[in-house]
């Protein structure tokens, strides 16, 4: 099955490449992307390079399908978004993100959420999109409740991260619930 390959008005969500290394690293190296991301900031490439493999072999497996959001404008790659935890058998996956701070808050992520859910759930025929969020990140938790995702309670102690323990919050989308909202 070739990469799905996905596009919206300012974006185009392609199939992340080793071409695309320089671009990741930048991202992931930025403590304020990886602060709520459940994993430490990268300090040497060769970890973007592993982390594309990674994204890759989960697409091979069906496991995942991991998008770089890249403008249509400049052909930047400003971040990630996808499908992670994907279980085609049970309908199900979790959603994931993450995008350069230079991009923060012109609605780059919503656009792609927007364009990754409809192809989830008419596409995959997912039923179940899962999140799971730091409490503290509040833009993410208010970006996912604005698509519909329900809280479903607190994991404690869910993510170890830089030595620390966290818990995380819950979420759902159902595809009754995502079928509904597009009504509006």
């Amino acid at each position: 099955m070739s990469f799905p390959v996905l596009e919206t008005k300012r974006l185009k969500l392609i199939e992340i490449t080793q071409h695309h290394v320089d671009s990741l690293f930048e991202i992931f190296s930025l403590e304020e992307v990886t602060r709520f991301y459940g994993s430490e900031r990268f300090t040497l490439p060769a970890e973007a390079v592993k982390l594309i493999d990674m994204f890759q072999k989960n697409y091979q497996d069906k496991r995942g399908i991991r998008w770089g959001i890249k403008l249509k404008e400049n052909q930047k790659i400003i971040g990630t978004l996808g499908l992670n935890g994907l279980q085609l058998k049970n309908k199900r996956a979790e959603i994931g993100y993450e995008l350069h701070p230079s991009y923060w808050r012109y609605g780059y992520v919503s656009e792609a959420l927007q364009e990754v859910l409809s192809f989830s759930f008419e596409k995959l025929d997912l039923y179940r999109i899962g999140a799971v969020v730091f409490p503290e990140n509040e833009p993410s938790l208010k970006l996912l409740e604005k698509f519909g995702f329900a809280k479903e309670g607190l994991l404690r102690g869910y993510i170890q991260q830089d030595g620390e323990v966290h818990d995380t919050y819950t979420l759902s989308l159902l595809k009754p619930e995502w079928e509904e909202s597009q009504l509006d």
